[in-house]
């Protein structure tokens, strides 16, 4: 089944994604605290306030959660628009209240960032951007006009121009860099979510195909017999009707039928019986059956299997899991993609580990990128430089996220590097001058028990599809 490409630049990405219930909570926090502050300033600190302007600034916010609490359900989540101009509202009752209160001489101006770091963690570039300026706006306007603070006894406390001109910079730096970096880390968490929700899709899809493999084996293995008996029977009737030729030709057909049964079923499943044995395999068994779509792609793919001189030569009996599979299968398929005649893939093992090694003789990895291999989406930024190279794949920069996500779920380590020095002269460049993928994993985590590997394999169970 194909998906849908997950695209951070799509418009609607990042719209419906505020509950309209969250801003009501946080408003009704904001309308607490905006009356404990006008209630204290001018009780305790005995500030001479327009009390009835206050009031009718935070009435404004009270009966605007109240028509919306009654308006809309409680789960209700605002559109793109929805969401800017309540933000919009609350960013303008905030500076209403400071310009009764002093301006930028209230250190409570502060707040005034809030509004606009939300809409960068929820909200498209365009409507942060909107409300940052009108935020950079208003705080200007209260800067030079607004309703000084004064004392009961007449004195207007003011801060020297010289602190309001700076902290008037330090709320518009602040605007832009909270605003930038709150946004910055909502969309790399945005993307790792919908990479992990594609890495989910993956691992599924190859769990089906898994499950579908065993059920086309055991429906093969359990039809042989009978069609081996309808071409025994088939053929000894070929034999006794040569007196009766349209009896014969039926026979006939029969065989032939029987014959392009066993032809399809020997096409859709190759791994023979569904039994226990095909949840683990020998080491090299797993690579291949990895690298088994990509061995006919033109390209030279070259194995090697080899314990170390002090180990025995018998090969590790691994977990044939899904995660295994797929997970090498991308990495094999990302050194295919971009090697220039030949891939090659080395299995070694020890006392304490496995270690699967592919690569190939490429360009290798892009210098300014290699330290961020395995980060979902890199691609998308090489999209257009790549396209020459690998005109038929259209990717969404998540294989090797994929990949690594998978096999690290499986318990390996993964490395990334390159096999050359891009600088080096044609004649000093290796075989193996491109990417080079090292995946390792205790034995411990991936190999089956030995007194399994040797015991009788149980009997078999119905797979659950």
């Amino acid at each position: 089944m194909a998906h849908p490409p997950l695209n951070l630049l799509n418009s609607k990405a990042r719209s419906e994604w505020v509950r309209l219930r969250t801003l009501i909570n946080l408003r009704w926090l904001a309308i607490v605290g905006q009356s404990g502050a006008v209630l204290f300033a001018s009780m305790r600190l005995q500030l001479t306030l327009d009390i009835g302007l206050c009031i009718l600034a935070i009435g404004a916010s009270i009966v605007f959660n109240i028509a919306s609490t009654l308006v809309y359900p409680e789960n209700k989540r605002l559109s793109e628009r929805e969401t800017m101009l309540t933000l919009l509202f609350d960013l303008s009752q905030l500076v209403f209240l400071l310009f009764l209160t002093g301006g930028l001489n209230n250190p409570l101006a502060l707040l005034i960032l809030a509004p606009v770091t939300i809409s960068a963690t929820a909200l498209r570039l365009q409507s942060t951007i909107f409300l940052g300026l009108m935020a950079i706006l208003l705080i200007s306007i209260v800067a030079n006009f607004h309703v000084p603070l004064r004392t009961q006894e007449g004195f207007i406390l003011k801060m020297p121009d010289l602190f309001v001109s700076g902290f008037w910079i330090s709320l518009v730096i602040g605007v832009v860099f909270l605003a930038g970096y709150a946004r910055r880390v909502a969309l790399e968490t945005h993307s790792m979510s919908q990479a992990l929700i594609a890495t989910q899709m993956a691992l599924s899809r190859e769990q089906k195909l898994t499950d579908l493999g065993g059920v086309v084996a055991a429906a093969a293995h359990e039809l042989g017999t009978p069609l081996a008996t309808i071409m025994l029977v088939s053929s000894e009737l070929l034999e006794e009707l040569d007196d009766h030729p349209d009896l014969k030709a039926d026979a006939q057909l029969i065989r032939d039928q029987a014959d392009r049964c066993r032809d399809i079923l020997r096409d859709m499943g190759r791994t023979g019986k569904d039994d226990m044995l095909l949840h683990n395999a020998p080491v090299s068994a797993v690579v291949r059956e990895a690298a088994e779509p990509h061995e006919g792609r033109g390209k030279e793919v070259h194995f090697s299997y080899a314990g170390k001189q002090t180990e025995p030569a018998r090969q590790p009996q691994i977990q044939r899991q899904p995660e295994i599979i797929h997970g090498l299968r991308n990495l094999i398929q990302n050194a295919v993609d971009f090697s220039t005649d030949n891939v090659w893939i080395d299995v070694h093992w020890t006392s304490d580990a496995i270690t699967v090694t592919v690569a190939d003789d490429g360009r290798g990895y892009p210098a300014d990128l290699i330290g961020r291999i395995g980060d979902p989406f890199v691609r998308k930024r090489r999209m257009d430089r790549e396209k020459s190279r690998r005109p038929e794949y259209e990717g969404m920069g998540l294989g090797l996220f994929i990949a690594k996500t998978l096999l690290e779920r499986s318990g390996a380590e993964i490395t990334f590097a390159n096999g050359s020095d891009p600088f080096l002269h044609s004649e000093e460049i290796p075989k193996r001058s491109g990417a080079i993928v090292e995946v390792v994993w205790p034995r411990a985590l991936i190999e089956l028990d030995a007194s399994k590997a040797h015991g009788p394999l149980g009997k078999n169970t119905p797979l659950q599809i």
